[in-house]
């Protein structure tokens, strides 16, 4: 039998990735939820835990769970300590996601969704890639009434650190615009449509 094609989902921040995996979702498709199963494995498995108090300190955990925002303010413009964190983690997410993928194998396709497929290299590792894309006041505006703890100035910075839309289209096979005016339904249903054609060409 062969495996099922691997398609990641990515967006920056407030463009509104997580809202389009759950209509893939809905429609029957297997979705790994990077980012949250990053802070699953963040707070379970002590070889990440043992990483992570040696290079940010103990206070780094409150009561076995990572403390957020105190990691936050260590990695807050400081690239290297970002990256540092991310090179803890992310290996870890690569290796829960293949076990997660073996246990695929009677669908056509799967979406990985992660807000730094690109940033982090492993969107190489997937067959395909959907890109969510909204305008960046939109992102904000987003960000602003679900994430009520950050600042405006702090969300344009994490949206400045990410890589841009533009070079991030550039990797896509498909995109979304999920910029309030667009419907999202359909132009899900026409990839939907066309990555099962793709499935059904590759299975052969």
């Amino acid at each position: 039998m062969s495996k099922p094609l691997k398609v990641g989902i990515t967006g920056g921040i407030g463009a509104g990735k997580s809202t389009v995996s759950r209509i893939f979702s809905a429609l029957g498709i297997p979705v790994y939820d990077a980012d949250k199963r990053g802070r699953i494995l963040t707070d379970s498995l002590p070889g990440i835990k043992e990483k992570i108090i040696r290079e940010f300190g103990v206070d780094a955990y409150k009561e076995g769970l990572l403390d957020r925002p105190y990691i936050a303010g260590k990695v807050f413009n400081n690239p290297d300590r970002l990256a540092l964190l991310n090179n803890i983690i992310h290996p870890e997410v690569n290796r829960d996601f293949n076990a997660w993928c073996g246990e695929q194998e009677n669908n056509p396709y799967i979406l990985k969704e992660a807000a730094l497929l690109v940033e982090s290299g492993s969107y190489r590792d997937l067959d395909k890639l959907i890109m969510v894309t909204a305008p960046v006041d939109t992102r904000v505006e987003r960000v602003l009434k679900r994430d009520p703890f950050r600042s405006e100035q702090q969300i344009r910075e994490i949206i400045k650190r990410q890589i841009s839309d533009i070079e991030k289209e550039k990797m896509a096979d498909f995109i979304i615009r999920n910029d309030n005016t667009s419907p999202v339904i359909p132009a899900v249903l026409s990839i939907h449509e066309e990555i099962l054609k793709q499935c059904t060409d590759h299975r052969g």
